[in-house]
């Protein structure tokens, strides 16, 4: 007999990057949640209560976060953590989950954007440092919440409500300033370290397919032996039938000229009149 988790989650606010906020919130909840303690004796199996045993947490053995970036002007600049707005206009997003041993879990990429080598090598140290950070956030955050229940104060859900902490679209709608909005993003973009090459085309070694990076030369188009050596007869076969028939027709055209410059006689039976007729003088359908 096994235990049967199912976690649930249900946005309260949306304002980007869901994959990120639904990772976090989906391994802190697995990290905080205790499940009842449990003894086997032969075939008789007791679940304890939480007033008669201390649940027991679960076997967490890592945390994978999730990191997401968003890339700009096909990739030349890219964007951490970015917002609903941000997300409407980006050209492609690359999710990089990994857990604070340096360990990639799993690597997501969406959009019309193709990446080099270096900008994924490049988002993997930074989401390195994310995910550390963010791992040290959770750590502190269940070691607060678990002395806060060893003391009997308020924690959880409950705390949260008078602060209005967990409060959907608790801000009220602000006027935009939009004046100055093109030199903001000139300077923006001015103090951001572009990579060091930008390819505007993706570098295909072999027609019909796609890469990350530069890779290796694909041997799919490549012929096996023996396929190239029937193309070589096929083609071998193909020159010499092109090449008889160049014979025929040259030799057709030299007969067709050589009766050309010959003078033709009709003749014509009811009469027994006999008429001479020069070539350049020959009706159309004579000729």
């Amino acid at each position: 007999q096994v235990w049967q988790i199912r976690l649930d989650m249900h946005l309260l606010n949306h304002d980007g990057n869901i994959t990120d906020a639904a990772s976090i919130a989906g391994i802190v909840a697995l990290c905080h949640f205790r499940r009842p303690d449990v003894s086997v004796q032969g075939e008789e199996v007791t679940v304890y209560t939480p007033e008669e045993r201390d649940p027991v947490p679960l076997s967490i053995h890592h945390m994978p976060i999730c990191v997401s970036f968003a890339f700009f002007h096909q990739g030349t600049y890219l964007l951490v953590d970015p917002t609903e707005r941000e997300e409407r206009v980006m050209d492609g997003l690359l999710v990089i989950a990994m857990n604070k041993h340096h360990e990639i879990c799993t690597i997501q990429s969406s959009g019309v954007v193709m990446l080099l080598q270096d900008q994924i090598l490049r988002c993997s140290k930074i989401a390195a440092v994310k995910v550390t950070e963010i791992s040290e956030l959770i750590q502190k955050a269940l070691e607060n919440d678990q002395k806060a229940r060893k003391e009997g104060g308020k924690f959880g859900f409950a705390e949260s409500i008078p602060n209005q902490r967990i409060t959907a679209f608790k801000m009220e709608s602000a006027a935009v300033d939009t004046s100055d909005v093109e030199e903001q993003a000139g300077e923006i973009i001015a103090k951001a370290d572009p990579p060091s090459e930008v390819f505007a085309n993706p570098v295909l070694h072999t027609p019909g397919t796609a890469q990350i990076g530069e890779g290796i030369e694909s041997s799919w188009g490549d012929l096996e032996e023996s396929e190239k050596e029937e193309a070589a007869e096929e083609e071998g076969e193909s020159e010499t039938a092109a090449f008889e028939c160049e014979k025929v027709e040259t030799e057709d055209t030299s007969t067709v000229r050589e009766a050309k410059s010959e003078p033709i006689v009709l003749s014509d039976s009811e009469e027994e009149e006999v008429v001479i007729l020069e070539p350049q003088e020959l009706p159309r359908k004579t000729r």
